[in-house]
């Protein structure tokens, strides 16, 4: 018998005029919800029901800039990896629908962050072209009751969702939640700076990203 598959329904709603999107995504396993404004102050709010990813995503919001809510309700009874995935595509999908066709942003954005002994690098591009490199090694499996290998499961999503070339190296670290946290506030940075907006037109010569 075949499995059933997953069926997934996400809608998107932008303001007109303004670099903000609210997206609400249902499968069978999560509901996640998100509004996010582009040009924001840095006020992050997540309620997911894991709260060390709570305390990541309020940390990708703050160092990015963004103000960014973030509701979900997953079967964290199985485990945390759908409710973090398909976070990480609600979160790529509005930035997408907030960045429009991208006129004037930098496109390019990159940090290097460093949390005690942990330094993190990121490097981004949003490019239309989802790939993701990551070399990280959080030194352990889990913090708290949150599976350290979601981070890279969260960022893959992110990239396929947002259209963005992530790559991510671990250049120092010791300690899981330094590590984990270097790289959210890394790819924070990275993602502000690419999603700033400099100039005028598409920021490339094919005229269309």
């Amino acid at each position: 018998m075949a499995p059933k598959k997953k069926v997934a329904t996400s809608s998107a709603r932008v303001a007109r005029g303004k670099r903000r999107a609210t997206v609400n995504r249902a499968t069978k396993e999560v509901r996640v919800d998100v509004t996010l404004v582009l040009d924001g102050t840095g006020d992050a709010s997540a309620k997911t029901g894991i709260p060390f990813f709570d305390h990541m995503l309020e940390q990708l919001g703050k160092h990015a800039g963004f103000d960014l809510t973030v509701r979900a309700q997953g079967d964290l009874e199985v485990d945390a990896h759908h409710t973090v995935e398909d976070t990480g595509i609600a979160v790529g999908e509005a930035v997408s629908a907030a960045l429009g066709d991208k006129s004037g942003v930098a496109r390019f954005g990159s940090a290097l962050v460093p949390l005690d002994e942990a330094l993190v690098q990121v490097a981004l591009d949003l490019s239309a072209r989802p790939y993701l490199a990551h070399d990280v090694d959080a030194k352990s499996k889990v913090i708290g009751a949150y599976d350290t290998r979601l981070t890279e499961e969260f960022v893959r999503a992110f990239c396929q969702a947002a259209g963005a070339t992530v790559h991510v190296r671990m250049l120092a670290g010791k300690n899981p939640h330094h590590i984990v946290e270097a790289e959210f506030k890394a790819l924070a940075r990275a993602l502000g700076e690419a999603c700033r907006v400099t100039g005028d037109g598409i920021p490339s010569t094919k005229g269309k990203l």
